[in-house]
């Protein structure tokens, strides 16, 4: 597989990973990947491991929308779920950015934070076993973001926002994966899976229904 295609997303998505190996190493759809809530056909496994490296020690996998819609203009709502079992789990010991823009004016994050003490990884960015359904409100005119969240079925509900902040995007910059910054005196470990689901973008009225927009 080179290219995922999504039921909402209007064209193909760009694959990110620096290693020369087949995609289905790094990238593969199956209905078991899916929140079952979902009404997606497929979910999304990304991995990352040594192999997919970028700047010397950052490990990366992730996927940018090819679309000439205009998804970094006025108000609208990037919608994705996300899961990690405790198979192939990611090392709260890094930072792992999880579905960013290229300026990162807003995205998750997962373990500790670059920069804090490296004993103390924010506990609130660690999960697992369960999909978290997140979707962020931009408007990209009044330079704001809200924030709405839930857990396997149940309803968005709104849970901080709207922040003002710098909405800066060339409409071909949003990145639905991982990439893990590296740290000094940690082991890389071995590969390291994640799971999306219910990954479109829409303008208009929020759709609180995990299973997507109407």
């Amino acid at each position: 597989m080179t290219r995922f295609q999504s039921s909402k997303q209007k064209g193909p998505y760009q694959w990110y990973i620096h290693d020369n190996g087949a995609t289905s190493k790094y990238i593969s759809t199956s209905a078991s990947y899916k929140n079952p809530a979902s009404s997606d056909a497929l979910g999304l496994k990304l991995t990352i491991d040594s192999t997919a490296k970028w700047n010397s020690d950052m490990w990366r996998t992730e996927l940018i929308p090819q679309t000439t819609a205009a998804i970094n203009k006025g108000k609208v709502i990037y919608h994705s779920s996300v899961m990690h079992t405790s198979t192939n789990a990611p090392n709260p010991a890094f930072e792992h950015q999880v579905c960013f823009f290229e300026s990162h004016f807003t995205e998750l994050k997962f373990g500790w934070i670059n920069g804090q003490a490296t004993t103390t990884p924010d506990p609130m960015l660690r999960w697992y076993a369960v999909w978290h359904n997140v979707a962020f409100g931009i408007d990209f005119g009044a330079g704001s973001v809200t924030f709405y969240h839930s857990t396997g079925a149940d309803p968005l509900v709104q849970t901080a926002g709207p922040i003002s902040t710098s909405t800066s995007s060339d409409g071909a910059d949003w990145h639905l994966g991982v990439l893990r910054l590296s740290k000094s005196g940690v082991s890389d470990g071995g590969a390291i899976d994640w799971y999306y689901s219910g990954v479109y973008i829409e303008s208009g009225t929020l759709a609180t229904s995990v299973s997507g927009s109407a």
